[in-house]
């Protein structure tokens, strides 16, 4: 009875122990597991000592890769240079074609209103000298050439500027060369220029020295004289640019001296605006 009763006793102690104790234990395994596996869990967040800024997203620049550094700072040292040549370059194009547009309508109101004309050229004098037609040698011709420039125009003068060139062909084959003098020409005024045309060493084919010596024989010897003058228009304090005048004359002398008389002369004249 009593071993009966001690070992139920006993038995119902330990039952009871086991139920009492095996809560405890698991209730503080799994507070224990609990509180441990969040000790063990790392904490997000900056590490003691680091601060933490944060930017605007359009305040965010971008940081070339180390291989595209080097390039990136040499275009970003040229980019102002070029920027501002081209700049430049824009304004002087600007300033170039607003200057062309100003003078193109001044010119047009020039020719509108005072409507110019072209300055008419004329021949009228011609001496040959240095012409030897008995002997193969070579020639070296100097012809004095006296010409006359009309302006016909009322209200406007004209300013021939240095380099107006002229030179003497006959058939083709060029004689001489030369240039008149730089002038000043009035509205309304008539103006002879004089010039020597002179050429050096000139070898004539024996068809060209048969040529001239026929002509001569029959009075008539033809040459031609072309001029190119650099000119200006004037209207009061209004000047323009530098214009071209081209002119082609064909001549024709009785005999190729000195005393050469003109017996007929006709004049083209041709104005370039260019």
């Amino acid at each position: 009875m009593t071993g009966e009763n001690n070992s139920g006793g006993f038995v119902a102690d330990k039952d009871d122990i086991h139920r009492t104790k095996r809560p405890s234990i698991d209730t503080n395994d799994s507070n224990s597991s609990r509180f441990s596996g969040e000790s063990q869990k790392p904490k997000i967040g900056p590490p003691p000592g680091t601060y933490v800024i944060e930017l605007p997203k359009n305040q965010i620049f971008r940081v070339p890769p180390p291989e595209n550094a080097h390039r990136y700072e040499y275009l970003s040292r040229r980019k102002p240079n070029q920027t501002s040549c081209r700049r430049c370059f824009c304004y002087s194009l600007t300033a170039v074609l607003i200057l062309l547009v100003l003078a193109a309508a001044a010119v047009g109101i020039l020719f509108l209103v005072y409507r110019p004309q072209k300055p008419q050229f004329s021949v009228s004098g011609f001496s040959v000298a240095g012409i030897n037609l008995t002997s193969s040698s070579p020639i070296t011709p100097v012809i004095e050439a006296k010409v006359r420039s009309q302006n016909g125009n009322g209200n406007i003068g004209l300013i021939y500027v240095e380099g107006i060139a002229a030179e003497v062909f006959y058939n083709g084959t060029k004689l001489g060369n030369g240039v008149f003098a730089a002038l000043k020409q009035p509205a309304k005024n008539v103006t002879v220029m004089t010039t020597a045309l002179k050429g050096s060493r000139i070898q004539l084919t024996s068809s060209l020295r048969k040529e001239l010596t026929e002509s001569q024989k029959k009075g008539k010897v033809p040459f031609n004289l072309r001029i190119e003058a650099p000119v200006k228009f004037k209207v009061g304090a209004v000047t323009t640019w530098t214009m071209t005048v081209k002119v082609d004359c064909k001549i024709t002398v009785d005999k190729l001296t000195a005393s050469a008389t003109v017996i007929t002369e006709i004049c083209d004249t041709g104005l370039s605006l260019l």
